[in-house]
This record gives structure tokens, C-alpha cells and sequence, in this order.
């Protein structure tokens, strides 16, 4: 059973490895586009980068194209996240194309197309236990939780999606997650909300202990 669990993460690696490298490669000419239009429209970086925590919790850079500016208020403070989500942002969240530059991530190995998304540094002594066994297979571009309601459920629902896919995580479940949010994103669900463009802060589970 474990040689057959093993066989299959090595498949999946393989597989994520090189469909990653081919939509890389094709989807270039996509990507300078966008980095054409985003610098055209503000100032900054084309690309956002943060430390994620990743298998076993160890740290990786995550990519994804720049969304947002550096506007801020009399006082020096950045405004809100939604009165800073630019046009081609707010455009590029809708359809998650945002995320593109996450293929960089898996080729490099810190990432999968499917598993619990990799979330804040801030985050990993606020989890529960269980919880914390999210980290235990690679995060992914999508995931379960992503699947079943994204920002529209709670934190502890999403970590419960988490745990359930590192339990019952098999190359089947793969495939039917990439099926399903292919055809999430071309309905856009879940993507982004009317007056929040990234979903709250986790504070911790109440009953943490």
C-alpha cells in the first residue's frame, strides 16, 4: 500500500514537472503581455513575491503576477487591499491568471498543481495540531478547499478540506480537482468579492488546544 502510495506521489511529481515546463514554455508570450500591461499601469514590480511555507513547513519564494498598487493616505498608510487592486489586477484575480507565475514554483519542486495552498509564514504557530498536517504533501495552485468554496468558507473549513485531501489524496482526486476548477475559473467563482480582494487574516482557531 505504501509502495503504491510512493509510486504514485513520484508520478504525480512527474507528471506536475512536465505539463508545468510545456505551459511554461507555450504560455510565455501570455506572460509578457501581462507584464506589459502591469507596469504600463503602475509603478512597482511586475511580479509579487512572499515566503510561504511549504512541505514540512519549509520556506520557499512564491511567484505571482503584481495585482495591486502602492497607494496610500494623508498619513502614509497603504489603503485598503480593494482600493488598491489595479484594473488589469482586478482582471487577472478574476480569471486566477494571477497566479500563472506559480509554474515557476513547481518546476522548481516547492509546489504541485493540486494540494492545500500554501498560506503565510504568520500562520504556522496559529494552527491547530491537525490542522498543521496540511504541510505534510506539497501545496498546490489549487486544492480541495479551493474547490469547495475557496473564500467563501471559513478558515477551519478550509483546513478540514486540507487534512481530508493529505488523507484520502490519490492521483484520481488529482484529476478530478484540476477538472473541477478549470471550470471554476472559466464561471470565475470564488475568485474575488465586491469589497475584498484577498480573503481575512487567520487569527487562530478558537479552540486551538
Amino acid at each position: 500500500m505504501k509502495f503504491t502510495y510512493k509510486f504514485q506521489y513520484i508520478i504525480k511529481n512527474v507528471i506536475g514537472i512536465f505539463i508545468a515546463l510545456i505551459f511554461f514554455i507555450s504560455l510565455f508570450p501570455l506572460f509578457i503581455l501581462f507584464a506589459t500591461l502591469i507596469k504600463t499601469e503602475s509603478k512597482g514590480p511586475v511580479l509579487f513575491k512572499q515566503i510561504r511555507p511549504g512541505l514540512k513547513e519549509k520556506t520557499f519564494i512564491l511567484y505571482k503576477f503584481r495585482t495591486m498598487n502602492d497607494l496610500k493616505d494623508e498619513h502614509g498608510n497603504l489603503l485598503p487591499d480593494e482600493k488598491r487592486l489595479t484594473k488589469i489586477g482586478k482582471f487577472l484575480r478574476r480569471l486566477s491568471l494571477d497566479e500563472l507565475p506559480e509554474l515557476w514554483n513547481v518546476l522548481k519542486g516547492d509546489m504541485s498543481f493540486v494540494g492545500p495552498r500554501p498560506l503565510l509564514v504568520k500562520y504556522l504557530d496559529r494552527y491547530t495540531p491537525e490542522q498543521a498536517r496540511r504541510h505534510e504533501v506539497k501545496p498546490g495552485i489549487s486544492g480541495w478547499a479551493q474547490v469547495n468554496g475557496r473564500n467563501a468558507i471559513t478558515w477551519e473549513e478550509k483546513f478540514k478540506y486540507d487534512v481530508w485531501y493529505v488523507d484520502n489524496w490519490s492521483l484520481w482526486l488529482d484529476f478530478k480537482i484540476i477538472a473541477i476548477t478549470i471550470l471554476k475559473v472559466l464561471k470565475g467563482e470564488g475568485t474575488i468579492f465586491p469589497d475584498l480582494s484577498t480573503a481575512k487574516e487567520f487569527k487562530g482557531s478558537k479552540n486551538k488546544n
